[in-house]
């Protein structure tokens, strides 16, 4: 038994051995992949002999989310585990007459088989019950040289499924550094960019986004550049590849859209129907966006506003975002994070009821907009009572002045 074994919880035995009381079962996909790249183990992926339905008699608990496709997501009894493990049938599939799902479906017997219709040899491997590997097209050895390639020819494996285009990226990422795409592959996927026109956007998106948190995404980005890929899949946007990019994915989609001139709000709507990407990541990477030539504060009245304006998260992906731009950022940060917290906390001092009734002004926009003006001033004077922040209206013209122009608690 390899030892890589020893890294299976307590509840993975006990899916694989109770596929093994009625059949076969391997572990296969990324567990495998991760035993010989010194990487954290991940959930781990099974490949079996039974029939979905035969799976789900062992398990009552598991969930035929793909049952058509041979997927089961297996559940164990009696609250043993959280966990879930998806087990699929082993297959042997015809033809993708859509590029993104096979026309059939047959289940086999043979686990070399099954192997054979994956992607990359790094990830067509299996470890039996004896914990012996099983690799038919030598992917530790690409492992051990840095090295991503297809199974069989690398046209016919992405010509059944554009998503492998993207995968073939994800794939470049590891501990070790960035692997290299070997030169079929490559002229492979440069060749076939119109698969990816099939593909649903979510699922780019899905892996453009590991592809943005990867250890390397700088390196990988820049790849997906020369290779027409991003052109592709983000038309319409001005990427740039120049930024130093970190391992926040949203703060490195940001940076590689930095160089694009429209507002932020323009280039969330463009990255929602590119990624389909969630409301709160998109407003985020907007926020960054409109920020991109934003100073970073210095005085402390700003630094204020800043922390008080914006939630921590933001915060600190602004940070990262500007260090990323070749900003300094370190003083800036030391700064922030030495700030005494606020006396009154962030909250107004002031309500609606007591500005109307020290300013006889009814309630409406300039009421609405007096008090944001106050607030704001209150935040970057710390000041500490009500008083205090009403008498700011000697010193402010508030009953004349165009009430458009005053500035509420924003940053920037």
């Amino acid at each position: 038994m390899g030892p890589e074994y020893e890294h299976l919880s307590k509840a993975d035995r006990l899916v694989l051995e109770g596929l093994r009381s009625a059949g076969e079962a391997w572990i296969v996909g990324g567990w495998v992949r991760e035993a010989f790249s010194d990487s954290d183990y991940n959930d781990i992926d099974i490949a079996t002999t039974l029939l979905p339905a035969e799976v789900k008699e062992l398990f009552p608990r598991s969930l035929m989310v793909g049952e058509k496709y041979g997927t089961v997501i297996v559940r164990l009894e009696n609250n043993i585990s959280d966990g879930t493990w998806e087990v699929t049938t082993l297959r042997s599939e015809g033809s993708y007459g859509d590029g993104r799902r096979p026309d059939q479906v047959e289940f086999g017997q043979s686990i070399e088989d099954d192997l054979a219709r994956r992607d990359f040899t790094i990830n067509a491997m299996a470890i039996d019950s004896d914990g012996n590997v099983i690799d038919p097209f030598d992917g530790i050895s690409d492992l051990r040289a840095g090295v991503l390639r297809a199974v069989g020819e690398a046209s016919e494996r992405l010509g059944e499924d554009g998503l492998r285009i993207m995968r073939a990226y994800r794939f470049l990422d590891s501990t070790g550094g960035m692997r290299s795409m070997e030169s079929s592959l490559r002229s492979a996927v440069r060749e076939n960019l119109g698969m990816l026109d099939v593909v649903s956007r979510e699922r780019i998106g899905m892996e453009m986004e590991k592809i943005l948190g990867g250890r390397n995404a700088g390196e990988v980005i820049s790849q997906m550049h020369e290779d027409g890929v991003l052109n592709h899949i983000l038309p319409g946007i001005a990427c740039t590849v120049s930024p130093s990019f970190c391992t926040d994915s949203l703060v490195n989609l940001a940076l590689l859209c930095s160089g694009d001139s429209v507002e932020g709000s323009a280039l969330a709507g463009t990255l929602r129907s590119a990624l389909m990407m969630a409301k709160e990541p998109l407003r985020q990477v907007a926020f960054l966006h409109s920020a991109r030539n934003a100073p970073v504060p210095t005085e402390i009245g700003g630094l204020r506003r800043f922390r008080a304006a914006l939630p921590p998260e933001w915060q600190n992906a602004f940070i990262a975002y500007s260090h990323g731009l070749g900003r300094e950022t370190v003083e800036f940060a030391e700064a922030l994070a030495s700030l005494s917290p606020l006396i009154a906390g962030n909250a107004p001092l002031i309500d609606g009821n007591t500005l109307a009734a020290a300013t006889g002004l009814d309630p409406g926009p300039r009421m609405g907009r007096l008090k944001g003006l106050l607030h704001r001033i209150q935040i970057e004077q710390d000041l500490s009572t009500a008083e205090r922040v009403l008498s700011l209206l000697d010193e402010l013209e508030w009953k004349d002045s165009d009430y458009e122009e005053w500035p509420a608690l924003s940053w920037p």
